[in-house]
């Protein structure tokens, strides 16, 4: 039985994790931890809705790895190159299907050969075998049991891949800036945001502010407001522009992205980005306001108290 010190650290703790946080957008340390660890779970104010089928064909990387999914359904199995890569003649019918065009090769800056000359193609290769779609046995590709499973649900292949891509990916494997975690962790809370103010285009700066004063550990420098404010070639802002907007929101047709070059101070010519929430992402995902949890409720990630 608790004694009146218990009870009363308890009661303490459960009003300090529901209190709504400014900075949280109104949630709660609570909800924050669901956000973080079980972003579209019962508990988290993210949810994610099912489609109608048209909806789910206009989502690239959905529809490049469905695509590579039903290949592999028809052969059987697929011979990788001696590094393990997808074959060329694979990269080039995937990248063929215009699922997602990207620069630098519709530019020529990049000659699409291998795997690894195409972002996204890579990224499809690389999430269908962390979760489970796919596997390689004797440098083989195939589909796996779940993998089959999967693909006959587009709601629940979407939400494995969101999961996947969220949690076990790392955003950080194909750029250099130096945060591991920055754009990824609370990647849920993006999504609140641009449901929140994507009806009305903004700069990617206006996000950049509020999430870096949601996780201000993520943040080099003393106030990400002002200083992203007073400098929009930050580090900090084109990380988390790319990490959520190009290679996260845009891959799964949740945003609109203009780019207007202009000349900074340097001479440099710097592209500034605006973003506008698709009707796509609308329908795919709702919030719900703050609420409280009941007395003892322990979220995931958080060490249950004693």
């Amino acid at each position: 039985m608790e004694n009146d010190l218990q009870q009363f650290a308890r009661q303490y703790m459960d009003r300090q994790n529901n209190r709504p946080i400014p900075e949280f957008e109104g949630y709660s340390p609570n909800e924050m931890q669901h956000m973080l660890h079980d972003p579209f779970g019962p508990d988290s104010p993210l949810q994610i809705n099912v489609l109608r089928e048209d909806d789910y064909r206009s989502i690239p990387l959905l529809n490049q790895i469905r695509y590579l999914g039903d290949q592999l359904k028809k052969s059987g199995e697929l011979k990788l190159t001696a590094k393990g890569f997808l074959p060329v003649k694979v990269v080039a019918d995937m990248y063929g299907q215009g699922f997602y065009k990207e620069e630098t090769i519709e530019s020529g800056i990049v000659k699409l050969y291998k795997q690894t000359d195409s972002h996204t193609i890579d990224l499809s290769a690389k999430l269908c075998e962390m979760s489970g779609i796919t596997k390689k046995r004797k440098n083989k590709l195939s589909l796996t049991k779940k993998g089959e499973k999967l693909l006959e649900n587009n709601d629940k292949l979407l939400r494995h891949i969101l999961l996947t891509f969220g949690l076990k990916f790392n955003w950080a494997y194909y750029d250099g800036y130096e945060s591991e975690q920055a754009g990824q962790l609370g990647f849920a809370f993006s999504l609140i945001l641009l449901k929140r103010y994507g009806g009305k285009r903004r700069r990617d700066i206006f996000y950049a502010q509020k999430y870096y004063r949601a996780f201000p550990d993520l943040y080099q420098g003393e106030d990400a407001y002002k200083e992203l404010q007073e400098n929009p070639w930050n580090s900090a802002l084109r990380c988390y522009y790319i990490r959520t907007f190009e290679r996260f929101m845009d891959l799964f047709g949740l945003v609109e992205i203009e780019k207007e070059k202009i000349t900074g101070m340097d001479m440099w010519p710097h592209e500034i980005h605006y973003i506008t929430q698709t009707d796509l992402f609308n329908r795919l995902i709702s919030c719900a306001p703050h609420r409280e949890f009941p007395a003892g409720h322990t979220p995931p990630g958080v060490p249950k108290f004693d």
